[in-house]
């Protein structure tokens, strides 16, 4: 078992947990995730690692609870242990010395972009962060965030904390003060992702995006995490999580997410019942996003 050695609620909906988990401590590298199973019948959930302690022999996971497996994944306490924890899985982000990186997250996608944004300013790169989420209520790793962060920008699409708007608004700002930017790194919900490389492409900067496909295996075999990337077929478990944001298609990725989303409500209605059915067969929370990841 995969012991809980700590959690932490850091929103209503949103839990950080530190996972015993000493080999893939020692291996993980920015960008890259592990795929959770609960227990025997239990679904397989992907998600992004925010951190690891090699030493504790631990990793970070940050998890919005938006399907019946995420729900009671929120459950579970200290000392409890997940069955599998699996990884890690997926290519690591490509991390070297780019000058001025501009690390955009929205949502959940704040703890992906967190370890993204560590190790580009650990490579030596000036590092603009731009964080938000609808609420405040749903801001996460602001404090972390600042740690890493030349620069930090934040965002709540009410307003209720930090600039009113999206965090595409504070970009475009951004972009067109800064002529130096050699690279924009965006992960959230896929409608925000394209809306950031809508952007970038205008100003022909280089952006990374890592995709919440649906998965199931995590190993390239079953294909259910398919993308199209280039006009050409992609697994986002194998060949990603991150692409060039500017050759992904955006609404393939938005209709194929949308696939399952009567059994989501039949699993989620059967879990507020507390009906022995098992979770729903497609919840994506690899990345984390307001909107259902």
């Amino acid at each position: 078992m995969n012991e809980i050695v700590f959690k932490k609620t850091l929103s209503p909906e949103i839990k950080l947990y530190k996972i015993r988990a000493p080999l893939i401590a020692k291996k993980r590298q920015a960008g890259q995730f592990v795929i959770v199973r609960l227990e025997e019948l239990g679904e397989r959930v992907p998600l992004t690692i925010a951190d690891s302690d090699p030493e504790e022999g631990t990793i970070t996971l940050v998890v919005q609870e938006v399907g019946a497996t995420t729900r009671k994944m929120g459950t579970y306490r200290e000392g409890d242990g997940f069955l599998d924890v699996v990884g890690p899985l997926g290519r690591p982000t490509e991390v070297k010395k780019y000058g001025t990186v501009v690390c955009v997250g929205g949502g959940v996608g704040n703890a992906v972009v967190f370890p993204i944004a560590k190790a580009m300013k650990a490579a030596g790169n000036r590092v603009i962060s731009i964080i938000g989420a609808r609420t405040k209520d749903l801001l996460v790793l602001e404090d972390e965030a600042r740690q890493v962060s030349d620069q930090l920008y934040v965002t709540t699409d009410d307003g209720s904390y930090g600039e009113h708007g999206f965090v595409t608004d504070r970009l475009a700002k951004l972009l067109q003060q800064e002529q130096d930017v050699r690279l924009v790194v965006a992960i959230g919900p896929a409608i925000m992702m394209k809306a950031v490389c809508d952007l970038t492409r205008n100003f022909d900067i280089h952006t990374i995006v890592s995709l919440n496909s649906i998965m199931v295996d995590g190993t390239g075999m079953c294909g259910a995490c398919r993308v199209e990337v280039g006009g050409q077929t992609k697994f986002v478990c194998v060949d990603g999580p991150e692409f060039d944001g500017h050759q992904v298609n955006f609404e393939l990725l938005m209709a194929r997410l949308r696939m399952y989303l009567p059994e989501e409500k039949k699993a989620m209605d059967a879990w507020m019942s507390r009906d022995p059915v098992g979770p729903s067969v497609a919840e994506h929370t690899s990345a984390g996003e307001d909107d259902g990841r």
